[in-house]
């Protein structure tokens, strides 16, 4: 990868939006031993890096109150590397997508657009220009695995393939279909279809999966600190154990032990 910017394709960047900025904060920095490092971007409003060995791997923030007025739960926010923001905004459009924010500026990092996908999935694309993103990734207490929950599987890895190329394999796992997604010959992620089992309530979204040492202690762990278990450590043949976690918060987000 450059300096500057991950290939295009490649997740770069994870990003917390929370309804308790301070709590959080603690949270992460006790579950994963983050450091938090926080910027002021304005008036008592602060961007905190979180860091591994003083090298940034994730952010987050302080939900604005008239999100938190409309009952917007915290959420973890996936960034797609891409070499031109504004072509792949409008592409992305001509594809279904539908812009919530940008494209804009970050002044001395980069530039990135906000977007709902075709299935309503919130992603977010990134044009690193002086901040590349997460400094570590597939490591312990680091992004490791990016996963699309859509109510139309095809759609979906349709408009993905198009905009940055994502190469699609279906595979069986445990009685379901599951699509990985590959770049430049690297699986970075996944698909699943939400089918009737999944409430009407929870729309399309990514989940992000940070790679931990031992998936039982973590969520102990997370237990202690305040969290609720959404799914209990379960095997995936061949892969490793995970579990789902939701922060006191109300995030969602999966750790993952992979097989050695």
């Amino acid at each position: 990868m450059s300096r500057d910017n991950y290939p295009q394709g490649h997740f770069c960047w994870v990003e917390l939006c929370s309804t308790d900025w301070q709590k959080g904060k603690a949270f992460y920095s006790d579950f994963f031993s983050w450091s938090a490092v926080d910027q002021p971007i304005g008036e008592g409003v602060y961007y905190t890096m979180l860091q591994k060995q003083q090298e940034d791997i994730a952010a987050m923030y302080q939900m604005p109150a008239d999100q938190q007025a409309q009952g917007v739960p915290s959420y973890w926010l996936s960034y797609i590397a891409v070499d031109d923001v504004d072509s792949k905004t409008a592409a992305a459009k001509e594809l279904g997508a539908s812009i919530v924010h940008g494209p804009h500026e970050v002044p001395g990092a980069g530039k990135m657009v906000l977007l709902c996908d075709p299935g309503g999935a919130m992603v977010a694309l990134w044009q690193g220009k002086g901040h590349k993103g997460s400094q570590r990734k597939n490591e312990t207490n680091t992004p490791c695995w990016f996963e699309l929950a859509t109510r139309d599987m095809r759609a979906s890895a349709e408009f993905y393939q198009q905009l940055v190329g994502w190469h699609t394999e279906l595979r069986p796992m445990d009685g379901m279909e599951y699509t990985v997604l590959s770049i430049d010959g690297e699986e970075i992620g996944g698909m699943l279809a939400m089918n009737e089992q999944w409430p009407d309530d929870i729309p399309s979204h990514w989940m992000v999966y940070f790679q931990v040492d031992n998936c039982d202690e973590q969520v102990e762990q997370a237990k202690t600190l305040g969290a609720e278990i959404c799914v209990q450590p379960i095997d995936i043949p061949d892969v490793g154990r995970f579990s789902v976690i939701n922060d006191p918060q109300g995030a969602v987000f999966s750790v993952i032990q992979l097989q050695g």
